[in-house]
């Protein structure tokens, strides 16, 4: 894939495709899937297309061709026509960027290397329209911000605005002048280095790349086409990374805005994505992952684990990668000095193991970090692999395989039969059996439990490049450069099945032993079910990666196939058994616990302890902060009811003035409604007399004028009925007459047979003539008759019309008396709303005598009240002298208490001295021991060397004895016998020997071997006695810290008591405090409030504290 472009209404997407012939693939996007629409092809020299875009309304699509022509493609991609073409650039021109105008399809813009060119379509071929001559330089990007305007970023750092093909602005982003500062680029390098590699248009103006991790927002200013800075946007630094800065140096690749755009959305030449909220304002906005970060090189290595969800990788970037494939997230990734060469995973998910070229590292996985646990120092590793039990693990270095001990960290076996250098190796599922792989070829099967090699397959005519083992770790299978899978069961070849042209990398072998997976060197993933019985048993074959898979694995419950290749790619395949009538393995239960460290975990504690105690904190001032408020919301209450009760007499004022005005309405609207009642009276009594008679001269009228039209219309039908009568006796007498002619024609012609056919002519056209005649002569007395017919039926509608306006005349009248009586009746309603009015008022003036005899009763309970407020007062001031009394003496006997915790820290404080002085004195009987192992170990070697010189002097007196045995059968022979005592001579004794034993005697061999033993007697006594002084100190420190600790609680439970009584007794001091200020407020609002009273809250008052604890 070269270049992918999405319609601007979001349903289609183009994908441009490398290949012998380019391609450019057209898809419909769904919500649930993508269908493929149309395959667009360019001529026989496009091996590629570098860019593509469609157009507005999305009918039209163009493409940039690259090497060797550079032709712009123009299609009606919907019917797969290809319209026009024109050669845009050369080998020193390249095309970056082609588009369309956002409005006009026709119009076109080209930019690359040297090339700034506008296209319009017209008569089916393709113009080039900018004629004029533009500076040249090297356009990375453009984008049009409006119909007319495109802003161009060039290599240089600088901002090009073209308007109707002519420069309209232009800026460099070296030196970029923002209002009320000036921004200048201090290193020289960094400006050099400035390309904008990315534009792209918003409502508010465009975004911009402005070098490694910058982007410029541009808004267009008040002045007509001038944009300014509004804001920078930095790619942060990583802290995980071993080279934190990389990550701020990475070259913006390309920017993108959600359809709302309340977000932007950036690539990097590294492969990261990162997002930002526009939509939130800081100070110094930085971007964030889309997602997570994402590897940016080769996947060298990939491990998973069984108790969890994990499944870890290694990559050229120097990072490790812990994912979870379930959830599809990064959990972990930290960078390293050093290139990770492969990695295993713990069993458990807890630890990992880490190659270096030098070293190897087991690290455990804590929350948030990796921490190393232990290093190897081995040099030249490549692979590594846990057993699936996790209480081993194997690690290859060069042609040896170490295999170590997870426990005790020992190594265990040492595998070295191999001449070439071990590529890879696999443990079987019992851990009974390891499988390694060379790279000339070998495939070697040991056992660990006796390290012995039980089978070895070498073909030294082809390469295998990966190996797998069965769940039952008979049978297995290689793949190697000779294009065949290979299946082994003991050290045979059972079958051999072909891969074609493809090149297998790696396979992977399900738990259950039913299918293997298989990665090639073009990316595609291969299922073929097992056994191999058959060459072609493919189930599935999906491309997926677009580099060679270097490492694939199933997950432990047969759900995910994992696979990773050198384009930096981490793929999750879902394995689907039921499409296979397959059944899937039940589902695991996996670990959430983690790894922790001790500091963290104190330091967690304690940050929820100080956070437990600001909560009390902020419930006490809460409270404290709600009675002030209580008191606040009673004071409301007391003013609203004050302005309630003015309200209320104002209102029992305006009611009777309403009632008297009320009174005065209805006498008003009584006299004005019989008025109106009889005039109605009068009026109704006219029309009804009116409308009578005219109702009965228009009934006479119109009765009159149907008895006439009825009259005449029984008189046309008769004469109708005549006139057809008549019609009829004409039609059948003509009809008879011309019957009997006809017959005595018919006699004539049987009569006379040889009659000329002209005759018979002449015949039949006399007869359609006479034909023609009869039918005009009825057609023109029965047009003449409908006429007169249709006269008479006009004078009857025109009658009808008459009588139908009459009719409508009377039913406006009658209308206008019915709306006259709903006027009466609405005034007869709004009448009796006056009435329900007026008795609704006098309700409530009812109602309000009553509510008014209330208050005055409440106010007389209330003054009652007052006085027993009074009464209750006087005991709190009592009260509160008790309490000052026992706070004082509280507080004097916490002062004490506060003597004798400073006592008490200062003796923790020379106990933390005593016990640096012991540690010291610890650390100073570690050094002695160090050194007497040191010495121990020196006399241990001296003594391994005496015990082996011994072993070879006796094992040399064994073969003399042995050689001096065999002479004395020589001993009847002289001759023989002196030539075997010289040779025993030449063999077992040189000048040295025999200087050396004659040196030697055996009282000093005893004396040596006293000296050694009383040496080793006097070191063992030293490391004992350092032990056991040792052990007495550990005990007496023990002992002292444990009693410092009961001490130091027992103060804290004193301190924390004496605490807390002093803070209930707070309380109730402030509680009583708050009930005298609300009785005072009371008594000050009703009037009754004394002087003696208002000293005491005042005192109180001043007692209090403002805020709260």
């Amino acid at each position: 894939m070269l270049a992918l472009a999405i319609s601007p209404d979001r349903l289609y997407l183009a994908v441009s495709e490398r290949g012998d012939k380019g391609t450019i693939t057209v898809y419909e996007l769904h919500q649930d899937y993508i269908r493929k629409r149309k395959v667009l092809y360019g001529e026989d020299l496009s091996q590629e297309f570098v860019c593509v875009a469609f157009s507005h309304d999305s009918q039209y699509l163009i493409g940039q061709s690259g090497e060797p022509d550079w032709t712009l493609f123009f299609w009606i991609w919907q019917k797969n026509k290809l319209i026009p073409t024109i050669k845009t650039g050369g080998p020193t021109t390249p095309i970056c960027k082609v588009s369309f105008n956002p409005q006009n399809n026709a119009q076109i813009f080209v930019c690359g290397h040297g090339v700034f060119k506008f296209f319009s379509y017209a008569e089916g071929a393709l113009k080039q329209t900018n004629a004029k001559k533009q500076e040249s330089h090297h356009y990375l990007s453009y984008d049009w911000v409006s119909e007319n305007e495109v802003v161009i970023g060039t290599d240089r750092g600088q901002l090009l605005l073209f308007k109707y093909q002519d420069l309209q602005w232009k800026t460099d982003l070296r030196t970029t002048e923002e209002p009320e500062r000036l921004v200048e680029k201090k290193q020289e390098e960094s400006a050099k280095q400035l390309y904008v590699t990315a534009i792209v248009a918003y409502s508010k103006g465009f975004v911009c790349s402005a070098g490694p991790g910058l982007v410029y927002l541009f808004q267009k200013t008040k002045d007509k086409d001038i944009y300014r800075i509004s804001r920078e946007i930095q790619i942060p630094f990583d802290p995980y990374s071993n080279d934190p800065i990389k990550a701020e140096k990475q070259e913006i690749a390309s920017l993108c805005f959600s359809p709302l755009q309340k977000s932007l959305t950036t690539s990097t030449h590294l492969g990261q994505l990162y997002t930002i909220d526009l939509s939130l304002e800081k100070d110094q906005p930085q971007f964030e992952f889309l997602s997570h970060s994402f590897h940016c090189g080769a996947i060298t290595g990939l491990s998973t684990c069984i108790q969890k969800p994990l499944l870890a990788t290694c990559s050229m970037d120097r990072t490790v990668r812990i994912w979870n494939f379930e959830t599809n997230m990064l959990e972990l990734y930290k960078g390293f000095a050093e290139v990770p060469l492969s990695i295993a995973l713990h069993p458990t998910g807890l630890s990992i193991l880490v190659v270096f070229l030098k070293k190897l590292s087991w690290l455990n996985l804590l929350i948030d970090d990796f921490r190393t646990f232990k290093e190897f120092p081995l040099a030249g590793c490549t692979e590594c692999a846990f057993s699936h039990g996790g209480h081993m693990f194997a690690v290859v270095c060069g042609t040896d395989i170490h295999v170590f001990s997870t426990i005790t960290f020992e190594n265990v076996l040492n595998l070295a039969d191999h001449k070439k250098k071990v590529h890879s190796i696999i443990w079987s599922e019992d851990d009974r059996k390891l499988v390694s792989l060379d790279m000339d070829g070998a495939v070697y099967e040991w056992n660990t439990i006796s390290s012995k090699l039980e089978s070895e397959i070498v073909h030294t005519s082809y390469m295998y490049t990966s190996v797998d083992v069965s769940p039952d770790a008979k049978t297995i299978f290689v793949v190697g450069t000779d294009f065949t899978l290979r299946e082994i069961h003991n050290t045979k070849i059972l079958i051999e099945v072909p891969t074609g042209d493809i090149t297998y990398t790696t396979i992977a072998l399900s738990r259950s032993g039913r299918v293997m997976f298989c990665g090639t060197t073009a990316g595609t993933v291969m299922a073929i079910s097992c056994p191999l019985f058959e060459p072609k048993n493919f189930q599935y074959q999906g491309q997926g990666h677009t580099a060679p898979i270097t490492k694939m694995i199933v997950t432990f419950d047969d759900h995910f196939l994992l696979t990773v290749s050198e384009d930096g790619c981490l793929f999750i395949w879902k394995i689907i058994w039921e499409r296979y009538g397959l059944k899937k393995d039940k589902e695991l239960c996996y670990l959430e616990e983690i790894f922790i460290t001790k500091s963290d975990l104190e330091e967690k504690n304690r940050l929820m302890q100080e956070l437990r105690t600001q909560v009390k904190e902020l419930k006490i001032d809460n409270r404290f902060q709600l009675c002030f408020k209580d008191m606040d919301h009673e004071r409301e209450v007391r003013k609203m009811t004050e302005t309630y009760t003015q309200e209320v007499e104002g209102l029992n004022t305006n009611n009777e003035v309403l009632t008297a005005e009320n009174e005065r309405l209805e006498l008003f609207h009584k006299e004005t409604m019989e008025e109106l009642v009889e005039k109605n009276t009068r009026e109704l009594r006219i029309l009804k007399a009116d409308t009578y008679r005219k109702l009965t001269h228009e009934y006479e009228v119109s009765h009159a004028l149907q008895l006439k039209s009825q009259k005449k219309l029984d008189e046309y039908e008769s004469k109708l009925q005549k006139i057809e009568k008549s019609h009829k006796g004409g039609l059948e007498g003509l009809t008879r007459r011309y019957e009997s002619k006809l017959q005595e024609n018919i006699l004539k012609l049987t009569v006379s047979e040889g009659a000329s056919h002209q005759q018979q002519q002449e015949y039949e056209v006399m007869k359609n003539m006479i034909e023609e005649d009869a039918d005009r002569e009825i057609l023109d007395i029965r047009c003449k008759y409908e006429h007169e017919l249709q006269k008479e039926k006009a004078i009857a509608i025109e009658y009808r019309d008459e009588t139908g306006i009459m009719r409508k005349k009377a039913s406006h009248v009658q209308k206008e008396m019915s709306n006259k009586n709903t006027e009466i009746e609405k005034l007869k309603l709004e009448l009796q709303k006056r009435q329900n009015v007026i008795d609704a008022l006098k309700k409530d003036i009812v109602g309000f005598k009553n509510e008014i005899k209330l208050r005055n009763s409440n106010i007389e309970e209330k003054e009652k009240c007052i006085s027993e407020l009074r009464n209750m007062t006087t005991d709190l001031d009592k009260s509160k002298f008790l309490m000052d009394y026992k706070i004082k003496e509280l507080l004097n006997k916490v002062e004490p208490n506060e003597k004798i915790i400073e006592d008490m820290r200062e003796q923790i404080q020379e106990m933390e001295g005593e016990l640096e002085m012991f540690k010291t004195q610890n650390t100073k009987m570690k050094l002695i021991i160090s050194d007497f192992k040191v010495k121990l170990k020196v006399s241990d070697t001296d003594k391994r060397q005496e015990m082996q010189r011994v072993c070879n002097i006796e094992s040399r007196m064994w073969s003399f004895k042995s050689d001096l045995h065999h002479c004395m059968e020589f001993i009847q022979e002289p001759k023989r016998l002196k030539e075997g005592i010289l040779k025993l001579h030449s063999t077992y004794l040189e000048p040295s020997d025999v200087e050396f034993i004659q040196r030697l005697d055996a009282d000093m061999q005893d004396n040596v071997r006293e000296a050694l033993c009383e040496r080793e007697d006097m070191a063992r006594n030293a490391i004992y006695s350092l032990k056991s002084n040792l052990a007495r100190e550990k005990e007496t420190h023990q002992t002292c810290t444990i009693r410092t600790m009961k001490e130091n609680a027992a103060l804290i439970a004193e301190i924390n008591s004496l605490r807390y009584n002093l803070i209930i007794l707070e309380d109730q001091l402030r509680k009583n405090q708050l009930e005298l200020n609300q009785k005072q407020n009371f008594s000050e609002e009703k009037g009754i409030y004394r002087t003696t009273g208002t000293n005491l809250v005042e005192e109180a008052s001043m007692r209090t504290p403002p805020g709260g604890l």
